[in-house]
């Protein structure tokens, strides 16, 4: 699926750039080997080692408000059922590889490339709707036409890809689709994935309003059975003519990530993802970890007990009866947590690095941040290691940072092109401010609090904040109030990075979706730590990231998803070319340049893959946390 404005988590030109490398940087390894145990952890079982049947119960945030994948308001619950039931004519490793889906497709092929590309697709004799009907021409056209936004009636999130397309039309031979396009694309696997009936895609109110309500023809192992305010329930797809699925239901389960712990204690759920003070919970749980029941206990002390103020005997009595009251408390607590641990053990914690990236945002649109001698101060004050670490290490992932905006470590033609900024260094960060007349004066040992207070540093020796005709450089730091303790602690340490080279930052904590809707989107930030969702289809899906801002007839700019506002007429020729090179290996290099360009910008910097937390109940197999990998969902099942 591409990358849209939903998936975030969940979101002016440049001047003159440095010099680039050539593109030699630090590459991931055998591009066609193996992947490595951080792309994937699910706990893989043969079919044979699976019993069939049972109910597997797997956490979602919410219930999703539709389930048609290419509208606004779908999200990772609208993609999960989508995969069950629908076709996906690619699918992807755990190298976020596109791979033929054999249930569907027998070959899929670009048979001409001049005077147009066109590909033909041999679709599966078996491969039916749940009605009967078999897949054909007709669902390729209806999709193609709700999705080339030329038909307004659609109210649809993307055409990427779809836009190209010239006309579709059934092949010379039986089960046979030719897709002619208009214009080269590189990544036409990333289309018709996942594939919707003619019935859905040739009716605009179905496609719109229909699909809220649920799917009446699917094309998957299994099928929709129920929808209700809290969950949705699979059952297995009796026309399925693939591999029959292990599970009778897999209902998905509306719980928010609050309540998960919860949910995993009462047993209630068998998978959910989860926080990271969950995680650390169910591994303190595991008994391999030779800890005790009660090692975790608070002090006996508690926090917000009354003070005694007695005399003599008194004194006496009341020491007693708070020591005896202590140990009814601490007695009460090891219960708690000792069957906290026993309803714990029954699932392990799966990891796997995530396929997205965490990156800090710098807004160039404005303010001392236009100026890209100051971005690249900003950026070369980060120790991009140190903050991989901080939250890769506790879970045992690798704890490189991430080298690259457009592909992940684990993909074909990973390359670390942060050299095109260079590494952290605060002589030459200080550096760059000078240069831009930021120079030392005045103190920074007072810096504004997460909750707005100002947090006094004392017994630290801070350089003296930089200044420019007389005004501090004071940058507003924005972070999701709900991301858990993982944001607020590397933005926390971002900020005394930054103190080090003078630059101070007032970190504003913003709630729900108004993190965004009113600061994300609208510009209103100098820094911002938020998460993209990395894709298989880079020269697609990163293009609207890191596009130059186009002015608007109202004066306005089109950022597209470009909520740095940094780019450059030379990055976006890079993903035009790559977009029309059909040559895989070209197509890749031509992406390598944008990327080495994006970094010498200074807009957005990469900083880690964060970490994918899945709570597993132990009996399940080949489920958890699946990195780039599509699910093989008729494949996940109980074991024996």
């Amino acid at each position: 699926m591409s990358i849209d404005k939903r998936r975030c988590a969940v979101l002016l030109a440049a001047g003159v750039l440095l010099p680039l490398p050539a593109l030699t940087g630090c590459s991931s390894g055998d591009d066609d080997g193996p992947p490595s145990p951080a792309a994937r952890d699910i706990a893989p079982a043969s079919r044979a080692q699976t019993a069939p049947g049972g109910t597997l119960r797997w956490a979602l945030d919410a219930r999703p408000a539709t389930f048609n994948a290419f509208q606004t308001s779908a999200d990772t619950g609208t993609e999960r059922i989508a995969g069950a039931v629908l076709p996906a004519l690619h699918t992807l490793d755990a190298r976020g590889r596109p791979q033929r889906n054999g249930d569907y497709l027998e070959s899929a092929e670009v048979v001409s490339r001049e005077p147009k590309q066109v590909v033909v697709y041999k679709l599966n004799p078996k491969a039916v709707w749940s009605d009967g009907r078999p897949l054909g021409a007709a669902d390729f056209s209806a999709q193609w036409k709700a999705l080339r936004g030329t038909e307004n009636a659609y109210w649809t999130a993307r055409n990427a890809g779809y836009d190209r397309i010239a006309r579709i039309q059934p092949g010379e031979k039986d089960h046979e689709v030719k897709v002619t396009f208009a214009k080269p694309y590189t990544d036409w696997r990333s289309l018709f994935t996942p594939l919707y009936p003619k019935s859905m895609m040739s009716n605009p109110a179905v496609f719109n309003a229909g699909a809220r309500k649920g799917l009446a023809v699917t094309s998957g192992p299994f099928m929709v059975r129920a929808v209700k305010d809290t969950s949705v329930t699979l059952v297995r797809n009796p026309k399925w003519w693939g591999d029959r699925a292990r599970l009778n239901r897999l209902v998905f389960e509306a719980v928010p990530a609050r309540k998960r712990a919860a949910a995993l204690v009462d047993g209630t759920l068998d998978m959910a993802e989860v926080d990271r003070s969950t995680a650390r919970r169910i591994q303190a749980a595991e008994p391999a970890g030779k800890r005790a029941a009660g090692a975790r206990l608070h002090p006996s002390g508690k926090a917000g007990a009354p003070k005694l103020e007695t005399h003599g005997q008194d004194a006496a009595d009341a020491t007693r009866a708070r020591a005896e009251a202590e140990r009814v408390d601490a007695g009460k607590a090891q219960g708690s947590e000792r069957s906290e641990a026993v309803a714990l053990r029954r699932y392990a914690l799966r990891t796997a690095l995530d396929p997205a990236y965490t990156q800090l945002a710098i807004n160039g649109a404005k303010g001392p941040l236009a100026d890209e001698r100051v971005r690249r101060a900003v950026a070369r004050a980060i120790d991009r290691q140190a903050l991989a670490k901080l939250v890769l290490k506790p879970f045992g992932l690798p704890t490189e940072p991430l080298g690259n905006h457009l592909l992940m470590s684990e993909q074909k033609g990973y390359k670390d092109h942060s050299g095109a900024l260079g590494g952290p260094d605060t002589q030459a960060a200080q550096s760059l401010l000078a240069d831009a007349g930021w120079r030392p004066g005045g103190s920074s040992a007072r810096q504004k609090s997460v909750d707005g207070k100002t947090d006094e540093r004392s017994g630290r020796s801070h350089p003296a904040v930089v200044r420019k005709k007389g005004r501090p450089l004071v940058l507003r730091f924005v972070l999701p109030s709900d991301s858990g303790g993982s944001l607020r602690a590397v933005g926390e340490r971002i900020g005394r990075m930054l103190e080090e080279i003078g630059v101070r930052t007032e970190i504003t904590k913003v709630k729900g979706d108004s993190f965004f809707k009113d600061h994300i989107a609208t510009g209103k930030y100098d820094l911002a730590l938020y998460s993209w969702p990395a894709s298989a289809y880079p020269a697609t899906d990163g293009r609207p990231i890191y596009a130059k801002p186009q002015p608007a007839a109202d004066g306005s700019l089109v950022v597209e998803q470009n909520y740095t506002r940094v780019g450059t007429d030379q990055i976006d020729q890079l993903f035009d070319e790559a977009l029309t090179e059909l040559d895989g290996g070209a197509s890749r290099a031509l992406v390598g340049r944008a990327d080495a360009r994006i970094w010498a910008a200074a807009g957005s910097i990469p900083l880690y893959q964060p970490p994918q937390l899945v709570a597993v109940r132990k009996t399940v197999g080949n489920a958890g946390a699946f990195g780039f990998a599509t699910p093989r969902y008729q494949d996940i099942g109980f074991r024996k």
